[in-house]
């Protein structure tokens, strides 16, 4: 059986998120999928000894992860999923790895709860900015999205917010422990300084 076309389906992606998203959307844009996911969830998976089909799959997921907020925010999840189902047997993708690419997908849904390795590879590249240099500059970009489409919040809520997320989570897989958590140790203690700076807790 002939492997699916990955270039094809990630063109497709690529393309409609370019068009599609809105403006608004400053975190969850084309560079999060394209220079973050993609890019982190290829890295994870190559360095668990994820080869060939699978892959193939884990880098699907992550180009149609987030393509739902083409139709809206608010469970872009499913969105995403119903997307893939419909555009995926295009480019010669079965039934059993589109329902595998939709496991990956739903994976990445807060609060995370993958149940397979492909699954984890996903959820950790979705947050894989946590552990990242560039976190502060990211975060604040997702405050400003948040800003938009729900309410702005003050520095003292937004970073006890931020600072309680990172402290509960954890990383699913070795390699993204091994890649990230140091870095992510130093994003928390960042975020506990400027909660403190602003009168936080």
């Amino acid at each position: 059986m002939p492997m699916p076309d990955l270039a094809g389906a990630a063109h497709y992606a690529r393309e409609r998120l370019k068009r599609e998203l809105s403006p608004h959307l400053t975190y969850h844009s084309l560079t999060h999928t394209c220079d973050d996911v993609v890019v982190a969830a290829t890295y994870l998976a190559q360095r668990l000894g994820l080869v060939s089909e699978v892959l193939l799959l884990v880098q699907t997921a992550a180009w149609y992860h987030d393509i739902g907020f083409v139709i809206a925010r608010h469970n872009h999840e499913t969105h995403s999923i119903a997307i893939a189902a419909e555009m995926l047997p295009v480019y010669g993708y079965c039934a059993a790895q589109i329902n595998e690419i939709a496991g990956m997908i739903a994976a990445t849904r807060i609060p995370q709860m993958p149940q397979t390795i492909s699954e984890q590879v996903v959820a950790d590249a979705d947050l894989d900015v946590l552990g990242r240099a560039d976190f502060a500059q990211r975060n604040q970009a997702l405050r400003a999205e948040t800003a938009a489409y729900l309410r702005p919040m003050g520095d003292a809520e937004w970073y006890a917010a931020q600072f309680g997320f990172l402290r509960a989570h954890t990383y699913w897989t070795a390699a993204a422990r091994k890649y990230r958590d140091a870095g992510k140790r130093r994003n928390i203690d960042l975020l506990q300084t400027r909660l403190l700076a602003a009168g936080g807790a």
